[in-house]
């Protein structure tokens, strides 16, 4: 059984920081591209950060140069280091596990999803 579990979200007021983590369990995952989204109420879920098994990255623009994302092989676990945080970072923030090894910013390409973990962030 598939399970990929988020963990590490909270509330911060700007200019803070928050570390989610994201565990997956099921399959053998180590892999796969896995890939962070988030959607803010009222809007489309949208592209945050993804990683491919070798440790390429790739980041939506309004969040390069705050957030980092990484993972660790062994565990299947991938991390995102949130920095500087702003209100237009609240969100709900998703895990996502790619079934291929490259990027891809669209939802639609990936196969296994968590349940989500509240950011939230006040000015």
């Amino acid at each position: 059984q598939v399970q990929i579990v988020e963990s590490g979200g909270g509330s911060v007021q700007a200019e803070g920081s928050l570390r989610l983590s994201c565990a997956a369990s099921g399959r053998t995952f180590s892999n796969y591209a896995m890939a962070w989204f988030r959607q803010a109420p009222g809007k489309e879920r949208e592209f945050v950060a993804g990683i491919t098994r070798s440790g390429g990255s790739t980041y939506a623009d309004s969040v390069k140069g705050r957030f980092t994302i990484s993972r660790d092989n062994a565990k299947t676990t991938v991390f995102l280091q949130m920095n500087s945080l702003k209100p237009a970072d609240t969100a709900v923030y998703y895990c996502a596990v790619r079934r291929a090894q490259t990027i891809r910013v669209s939802e639609y390409d990936y196969d296994y999803w968590g349940q989500g973990t509240q950011v939230t962030v006040s000015s």
